[in-house]
């Protein structure tokens, strides 16, 4: 399986990691302290401080000199915190919600993420993406936006730059769905569980979701919270499904080296939580934990991307999102339509 790879070029200038850790660490806390102004400010967080650290690391890395003392610490910065964050997502993975969801609901929600997962990246080759930033840009649309980017970004091996780039224009994609989605509703007379399940099925992060939903009243909010979670769950599986094919695609290794560790964990947390052994005080703890950690992750990988380099195939990557997110939209529509709910 390819290395996950802090920029294009291998390290070449290994230092001691403190520096790097800390500095990564530095830019972790510039954005939470960035977004708690922007909710004091505006009432609403609309760049959370995962988009904000890779954005801001970004910014430092293409005005400063790179430093070879510190890439070693950035590195590693971008690599385990982001392995260990995907483990502890496992435990926001709840089975019993998978069963009390309804059949009907469960095969749409996988049906719609896997068709727009191919459908998403075959946009992205058609204008030219390479294949990482293909795959980042179908994974972010199509399961959860950036957490999904972050996650599949190890397993496939991108670079900081195809990370920074689809990021930076899924966030954008995100908090323009989130104002404009609504017009939906008068426009082609959605009831609320209706618009619920478009939200769900069409809203990048759980936040946005509720924001999305919350002013057409309950009844979507729960629909489209409980659809949200349904392709949340996809996470796991999509991510094994792209461990294997780009197991295959190198030398043939045994499953415990073609499959992740952080995904094995993954899975392991997330049947531990199905089975109740996880109380949900630690579970809530967890997913703190994972949204800190992932945030000084995409820290390092923003220190690690030249925004010149992401400017170069930036209006490809926007085009491709766009396309994509429309493509699911339009299928979540379809699909409401088609299995009756009212």
């Amino acid at each position: 399986m390819p290395a996950f790879t802090l920029s294009s070029r291998p390290l070449s200038h290994p230092g001691p990691l403190v520096g790097g850790i800390l500095a990564a660490c530095g830019v972790a806390v510039l954005a939470s302290l960035v977004a708690e102004a922007e909710g004091a400010l505006f009432g609403r967080v609309w760049l959370e401080p995962l988009v904000l650290a890779i954005l801001l690391g970004s910014l430092i890395r293409t005005s400063f000199p790179e430093s070879a003392a510190l890439e070693r610490g950035i590195g590693f910065s971008a690599k385990l915190p982001l392995e260990l964050a995907i483990v502890l997502l496992g435990l926001s993975v709840d089975g019993t919600v998978v069963a009390g969801a309804g059949g009907r609901l469960l095969a749409g929600v996988a049906v719609i993420v896997l068709a727009s997962i191919g459908a998403s990246y075959a946009i992205g080759r058609l204008l030219g993406l390479r294949h990482g930033m293909a795959m980042l840009v179908a994974a972010g649309n199509s399961i959860c936006g950036n957490s999904a980017i972050a996650a599949a970004a190890p397993v496939i091996g991108a670079d900081a730059t195809e990370v920074a780039s689809s990021i930076a224009f899924t966030a954008v994609l995100g908090i323009l769905t989130v104002l404009l989605l609504p017009l939906l509703v008068p426009l082609l007379g959605l009831v609320p569980i209706q618009y619920g399940v478009v939200a769900g099925l069409s809203v990048y992060a759980v936040p946005q979701v509720l924001a999305a939903t919350a002013p057409i009243g309950l009844a979507s909010v729960q629909m489209g919270t409980i659809v949200k979670l349904l392709r949340v769950m996809m996470l796991g599986p999509v991510l094994l499904g792209l461990a294997l094919i780009h197991g295959r695609s190198g030398p043939r290794l045994p499953f415990g080296k073609l499959v992740p560790w952080f995904l094995l964990g993954f899975f392991a947390l997330a049947a531990l939580r199905t089975l109740g052994v996880v109380p949900d005080a630690a579970a809530s703890f967890a997913r703190a934990a994972s949204t800190v950690l992932t945030v000084i992750a995409m820290a390092g990988l923003g220190l690690g991307a030249d925004l010149r380099s992401l400017a170069k195939s930036g209006g490809r990557v926007a085009i491709a999102a766009a396309l994509s997110l429309g493509v699911l939209i339009l299928a979540s529509l379809a699909f409401v339509r088609i299995a009756g709910f009212a």
